[in-house]
Parts: C-alpha cells; structure tokens; sequence
C-alpha cells in the first residue's frame, strides 16, 4: 500500500473533529445548561460561542492554507511568538488532551453503572480499575499505528451519532411550545434584567466550550492528512455539523420538562430526559450511545496528545526521547508517558466529588490558551500581509478570534487557568532540558520573565485551594 493511500482523507478527518468534540458533555448538556440559564440567555450564549468558535476554525482553515509547512496547533504559537509561545501553546494542549481523558473515565464508569451496579458513582475502586484498565487498552490500539486507529474512529462516530439524533428527531415531536415559552428569560419574575440575562450568558461559556474541545482534531492531524486544505474543509465542516447537533439536543429539552426538572436530573441527564418521553428503553438507549461515545472520544484524545508531543520534540520544543517513534510510527515514550499522567489522576477519584466537573473545567481551561495563540498568530499574520487582496478580512476574523478567547477565560473562571498553571512548571523543565540537547543557552530574559509569572500564578492557585475558594 503506498503512503498517500495510508493518508486520511476527508471524511476520516471530519470523523475525528466530530468524535473528538462529542464525548461526554453533549449527554449531559441538557441539565448543566439549564443550571446557570433560562432557553433566551442560552440561546444567547450560542450565538456568542458559536461565531467565537467560527471565527476560530476560520482561522485554523486559513493557517492551514497559507502556512502548509506548521504542523500541530503549537506551531501556530511558535511561528508568532518564538519558540516559548510554541511550548506555552503544545504543552497546554497536551494536559487538555489527557485531562479531557480522565473526564471521559468518569463519566464512562458512572455510565456502566447504570448496567452494573458495581461501578456506583463512577468513583469508587472498581471504577478505578475499570477506567486503568480501558485506558490501557486505547494506549495499545493507538501504539500499533496513528492511521489505524483512525479507522476505527470513523466507525466509533457513525454508531455514536445514531442515539443523538434519535433523541433530536423524537423530541422536535414531542416539542411543547407553550413550556418552552412560559419561562424563556427566567424563573424570577419581575426581576428580569440585562445584567440577570448577562450572567446566565455567562454560566453558559464553560458548558459550551467543553462541547467543543477537540474541535482542531483535523488540525492535529494535518501531517497525516491527504492535503492541508483537506484538512482545512474538514474543520469547516465539522464545526457546522457539530453547531446544529449541539443546539438542538441542547434546547430541545427546554421544551420537553421545565429548566427545575431539567436541573435536577440525574447525569447523563439526556438518557432520563428520553426516558419521561418513551419510557425506560429511552434510558437504556441514550446510556448505550453515550459508552460508544466516550470510548470513541477517548480513542482520539489518546491520539492527540501523543501527536502533539512528538512534533513538539521535531521542533526542539521537548526532549528527543518524547520524538522516538516505533515501527508503527507511534511515540511509544509520549503515549506511555500520558497514560501514567491520568492513571495517577484517576486514582484520585477516591478523593473527590466530582471529577468530572474539576477534570473537564481544567481541560477547558488549557485549551482555551492554545486556542488564544492561534487568534492571535492569525491577527499577526494578516496584519502583516493587510495589503494583499482578502487579507483585512481575515485580519478582523484573527481579532474576533482572539477577542472571544480572552472572554471565554475570564467567563469561565480564570482560576482554572491559574491551576494549570501549576502543571506547566515541569514542562518547563522539559523545555530547558530540550533547549540544551540542541546547543541552544539557558532560558532567555524574557523567558524567565514569563516562568516567574507562571510561578507566581501557580502559587495563588494553590492558596486559592487550600483557602478553599476552589473546590476539587
């Protein structure tokens, strides 16, 4: 078989950004929606995040176009802002990457406990081995080969997608107009306000932006694609499917049971939600969709990260060892290394409430600053060519891009930024040890400058846990 033949193509592209960004999150989107917000502000909020998220594959599609020679996400970063800008980015996306893994674990343990009631809450001890185990297994699969694993993925996604729309196609039926209407700005009566609607907008970012972590799966994996701007369309298209697929299962259920019904349902709140419709096989079916789900998004973030490290290391950003590859051209030491990195984290299920929650707050939390340098590098590099035909355009698409990232930092809460700040100081290590290997001096002034405010912000986010202010 020649090599462009192993090369993924557009539908296996389009596969991976969709599988990768539908996991677990849309199963439960329903009820942590309906938590911080009425069907108006959420509605809202959609709009919001989807043309931030539009301008931000925009972005990616038009990187991909006129710089075919960077690979991965991270060297958008480097490209604009040196080599640091390079690990800031890659690092950040690796911890989302597996983080976004130990959400998947936990949610996938509670899920089968819906089977096997061994499983409990999904964070007990034979949740522990369930989860190491099945995590194991992918880290295997991904081992023997990148491109084979993503066959399997495009499969995964066909067979995930079916209990979704099943439940989009029977709740349009069930649609009750006048429920969905009777409180579509609130529950306070009288006490409706520009300043009420704004903050239930914003309880809606975090949600909404875990939904669409993965969404530069296609990006990743643009050195394996057919052609970059394969991998470009992919992106495009994947974001407008995920868009109509993530409204609708997301504001459906308003008008299915009221927002107290839909807050206090049980996760995922989609499989209970399909149940008060047609009974328990509705929860029995959605439970079965939502197991094939994780495990197809687990298959991809364990692809990405160990991606995304082994680039990382062609640049000169990680040590060589993270760039040795096997027969297979696999990173075998990248991927064991992760998986020992979440093994370690899913032992703390044992310590906390919710791990799920915590883990994909910080995933999201690492993305978003991956996702800032890209806003960014497309704002600098139209900038730049602002006198070439379409460039002042693309120019304002890098700014919307960039601007909308900074706000979905601050309305999340910047803290979860701050804690992530605490696993980029060993990356930092790794970088400095990287920068040695290749002859290069110690870090730079300004390098150590941005090291000493990483230190700093890691040692507020730890007095911010210990104060209790966070909860883990």
């Amino acid at each position: 078989m020649s090599e462009q033949s192993k090369k993924l193509g557009l539908f296996s592209l389009i596969a991976l950004v969709v599988s990768s960004s539908v996991g677990a999150g849309i199963f439960s989107i329903s009820s942590d929606l309906a938590l911080g917000a009425a069907p108006g502000p959420a509605l809202i909020a959609w709009l919001i995040v989807g043309a931030g998220i539009l301008m931000l594959s925009l972005s990616f599609n038009n990187l991909l176009n006129k710089k075919p020679e960077l690979n991965g996400i991270f060297s958008y970063a480097e490209a604009g802002f040196g080599k640091f800008g390079g690990f800031l980015s890659g690092w950040g996306y690796w911890l989302s990457a597996w983080l976004g893994n130990v959400a998947f674990a936990t949610m996938l343990m509670s899920t089968l406990a819906y089977f096997f009631p061994v499983f409990g809450d999904g964070q007990n001890i034979p949740s522990i081995i369930g989860a190491s185990i099945l995590m194991w297994l992918l880290t295997f699969i991904v081992n023997r080969g990148v491109e084979e694993a993503a066959v399997i993925n495009t499969l995964v996604t066909l067979f995930k997608l079916i209990p979704i729309f099943t439940f989009i196609v029977i709740g349009i039926f069930a649609f009750k107009f006048d429920l969905f209407t009777i409180h579509f700005w609130g529950n306070f009566k009288d006490n409706i306000t520009v300043s009420n609607v704004l903050d239930q907008v914003k309880s809606c970012v975090m949600v909404m932006m875990w939904v669409f972590v993965g969404i530069e799966g296609a990006s990743m994996l643009s050195s394996r694609a057919k052609s970059k701007k394969i991998a470009g369309k992919a992106t495009i298209l994947g974001l407008i499917g995920l868009l109509v697929i993530y409204v609708l299962a997301s504001i459906i259920p308003y008008g299915l049971l009221s927002r107290d019904q839909l807050m206090n349902l049980p996760t995922p709140s989609m499989a209970y939600i399909l149940k008060d419709v047609i009974g328990d096989f509705g929860a029995t079916f959605i439970n079965i969709g939502l197991i094939i789900s994780i495990l197809g998004s687990w298959l991809s973030w364990t692809m990405l990260p160990a991606e995304t490290t082994l680039l990382m290391a062609r640049s000169n950003l990680l040590p060589k060892i993270f760039g040795k590859t096997n027969k297979a051209g696999s990173p075998t030491f990248s991927l064991i290394l992760t998986a020992g990195l979440t093994q370690l984290f899913i032992f703390t299920f044992l310590f906390t409430d919710k791990a799920y929650n915590f883990a994909y707050s910080l995933c999201t939390a690492a993305i978003l600053i991956c996702y800032l340098f890209v806003g960014l590098y497309q704002t600098k590099l139209s900038f730049q060519n602002r006198c070439e035909k379409g460039e002042i355009k693309q120019l304002i698409v890098g700014i919307i891009a960039a601007g909308f990232q900074l706000f979905a930092i601050l309305a999340s809460g910047i803290q979860y930024t701050l804690l992530c700040f605490i696993a980029y100081i060993p990356g930092i290590v790794f970088f400095y040890v990287a920068k040695k290997e290749n002859g290069k001096k110690g870090l730079s002034k300004n390098e150590i400058l941005l090291t000493i405010l990483i230190i700093i912000g890691a040692l507020y986010a730890v007095y911010l846990v210990t104060a209790g202010k966070v909860t883990v």
